[in-house]
């Protein structure tokens, strides 16, 4: 195959990475601010997209400052310095935390209301209700608290990551003004409920309940003079800090891996403060003395008026439960093959028939556990290994090998510590597969292993069969109802050989350089995937149909990204389905004119990955774990495995990957400045919401 040079590009051909994040939570606030959607749904959204605000300064605006302060003179791939992003990201977040303050106050709150759930300050109770809350300050909420005070005998407190906190600026009865902070405490409810009562009938004639909510910092607040007898309580002023939250291992020099993941996490809620989120009426001089002693920047401090968690909007929508404001019930598709097991043994009949694919969460998770549970019971087995990324709490995927153990199978489980903001759950699962005689390990030196795999392996009349779940997503049976995700189970024999030395890479010393049939990052994964797209160069320079279909999270790969610009310079048709960060950009003459990049969202996080290649009329088509991200490609264990059998990869092309390309579909269509429009088709399309329609035809069956 012709390799050619990659065509020139220059910094102004590509997305800041930092930047496209943000430009993604501005598509996660649009979901709150759609009308068409219920309640709610929209109030969840809003918590998401603090949440994803949270995690963003904790991880990625912590990693900017790094870089800042190390004087890092490299520069991103779209040409900025680490300074330069820096103020641009302070502005787009700024613009992000008004917008969503906006969203709550002019949209959500008055909607709230006249479904009647109210959220209210203190001032806004009637007398019944605050000597209710009064008495629940007295009796739950005072003994809790601990003012802490700043002066010379009492130096300014440490404040931990995610704490909502209260400034209160204190006066004695000589008229001298003292500071003292007070954290909200996190182990209770910020927003506490009061007793609800009944509105006016329905449509229907019955009554619906009414939801009363105070938050807790505005009930401290008015009861603040309990906290300091004999004093006036002048001002109070809430503040949210959050931290540096993205953890560095030295593996190299650990010689206990999850003892240096456990200080490490400890480490984390002492991290250094990389925003402080505080209302625009504190004053300037309570300002600056949060600056001085949380040492940070002026630019650290992020003002709006409003709420300052926002993704404690998510107790709203898991507390109130009225069903006509939220998405209506969906009942997930389980294959009739599934339904009438008797013995674990029939489970594996049914994959000695053939490959069955799953598209969750329109497909239940169910048989996937039902798989391991089967393992675990079947006397015939005699090995599972398998790896957990995030396994979620009471997992039954974690406690079908915790009875396989019991059971006395052999059981090996790669457990991922370092698989951010799940680490201490890992560690708990770790040790308890280990209490149990589980082999359990923790991947290899530098690399996090983020593939989705299980092996069982299984004697019967003296054979052995190697049966594989292969997967996009993660083992958690929770997100599995609410991502969007793709799996096989298959007893390939060939896969299984590949699917063996996998995990003697992972688990020993093999020095393996490839594998037969799937494409593994760091081994052989980015050589192929080359390969690949250079295939539909070549076919495109033949005069011949080209055609690229790549759905993933996210696309950052400088290399990846020059290589399908010049696929679209060949002339080869790039669809790119991409959920969150691209750096590519669209639409660029000479550059990407061949190149339509949309971003989907919606009810479910659409997480799956797939590739999809024309091939000159062979279609392939690839699932797995991998974004096309440098860390995804060089830097972590993935696994892409190929879908083969013609059914499957007819439900993939046709069902699922074209329906992605019609004009019709409601997606975000991302124009060649960075910035996304809401797609509109024209010509008398009519619009589409491509998961409304998956589950309209979730009858179907697709093993």
């Amino acid at each position: 195959m012709i390799e050619t040079a990659l065509p020139k590009t220059n910094a102004r051909h590509y997305i800041n990475r930092e930047l496209s994040l943000l430009e993604f939570q501005d598509r996660v606030l649009e979901e709150a601010l759609d009308e068409n959607m219920p309640l709610l749904e929209r109030v969840k959204f809003l918590a998401i997209f603090g949440s994803n605000m949270d995690e963003f300064f904790m991880v990625r605006v912590s990693g900017i400052r790094k870089l800042i302060e190390a004087r890092v003179t490299e520069l991103s791939v779209d040409g900025r310095t680490a300074r330069e992003q820096f103020v641009a990201i302070h502005k787009k977040a700024l613009a992000l935390y008004n917008r969503a303050q906006k969203c709550y106050q002019r949209k959500l709150h008055p909607r709230l209301k006249k479904a009647g759930i109210f959220l209210l300050d203190y001032a806004q109770l009637n007398e019944t209700q605050k000597t209710r809350m009064d008495q629940y300050f007295r009796e739950v909420v005072f003994p809790v608290l601990t003012p802490l005070a700043l002066d010379p005998g009492h130096p300014f407190p440490h404040i931990s990551n995610l704490s909502m906190n209260l400034a209160i600026v204190i006066r004695d009865a000589k008229g001298n003004e003292k500071f003292s902070r007070l954290k909200v405490p996190n182990t209770l409810a910020q927003l506490v409920p009061i007793k609800r009562s009944s509105g006016g009938l329905r449509k229907d004639g019955s009554v619906p309940p009414q939801h009363y909510f105070i938050w807790l910092e505005q009930l401290i607040i008015a009861n603040l003079g309990q906290l300091f007898p004999g004093m006036e309580v002048v001002s109070a002023h809430p503040f949210r800090v959050l931290r540096d939250a993205d953890i560095e291992i030295q593996e190299i020099e650990a010689e206990d891996l999850l003892e240096s993941m456990q200080q490490s996490i400890r480490k984390r809620k002492f991290g250094s403060v990389v925003q402080v989120l505080v209302n625009e009426s504190m004053p300037e001089s309570i300002r600056y003395l949060l600056v001085e002693n949380l040492e940070i920047n002026s630019s650290d401090v992020y003002a709006f008026d409003g709420h300052l968690g926002l993704v404690n909007f998510w107790q709203i929508y898991n507390s109130v439960e009225l069903n006509e404001l939220k998405y209506p019930h969906f009942k997930q598709h389980i294959s009739p093959a599934f339904k009438d097991i008797s013995l674990p043994a029939d489970f594996f009949n049914i994959i000695d028939e053939k490959n069955i694919l799953f598209h969750h969460p329109y497909d239940s998770f169910n048989p996937i556990v039902d798989f391991l549970q089967s393992a675990a019971r079947d006397p015939h087995v005699l090995a599972i290994k398998q790896t957990l990324y995030r396994a979620g709490k009471n997992s039954p995927v974690v406690n079908a090998l915790l009875e396989a153990a019991e059971r006395g199978k052999q059981v090996a489980a790669l457990v991922e510590l370092k698989a951010r903001f799940d680490e201490e759950s890992n560690i708990a699962w770790a040790r308890m597969l280990e209490q149990i005689g589980v082999h359990v390990v923790y991947g290899l030196i530098g690399l996090k292993t983020h593939c989705k795999i299980a092996l069982v392996v299984r004697e019967n009349n003296g054979t052995i069969r190697r049966y594989i779940h292969l997967g996009t997503g993660n083992y958690n049976a929770i997100t599995s109802t609410i991502y969007e995700d793709m799996g096989i189970l298959t007893c390939d024999p060939i896969i299984g050989e590949d699917i063996t030395d996998l995990f003697n890479y992972l688990t020993g010393y093999s020095l393996i350089k490839d594998f037969k049939k799937l494409l593994v990052a760091p081994i052989n994964l980015r050589e192929k995937l080359e390969y690949f797209i250079r295939r539909e160069i070549e076919h495109a320079r033949h005069g011949q149909k080209a055609h690229i279909v790549i759905k993933v999270n996210s696309l950052a790969d400088k290399s990846t990204i020059d290589l399908l610009y010049q696929a679209s310079q060949a002339g080869v048709r790039v669809d790119l389905i991409v959920r969150g960060i691209c750096c590519l950009r669209p639409g660029l003459k000479g550059i990407s004119e061949n190149i339509r990049v949309i971003s989907v969202l919606g009810r479910f996080l659409e997480h799956s990955r797939m590739y999809y290649f024309y091939n000159n009329g062979q279609d392939a088509i690839y699932l797995g774990s991998a974004d096309l991200m440098n860390r995804n490609l060089s830097q972590r264990v993935e696994v892409l495995f190929p879908v083969e059998d013609p059914t499957h990869l007819t439900y993939l092309r046709d069902a699922v990957l074209m329906k992605y390309l019609q004009p019709g579909l409601i997606a975000w269509v991302l124009q060649s400045d960075g910035t996304y429009n809401l797609n509109h088709p024209a010509g008398g399309f009519q619009q589409f919401d491509i998961q409304s329609e998956m589950m309209a035809q979730i009858s179907v069956a697709r093993a």
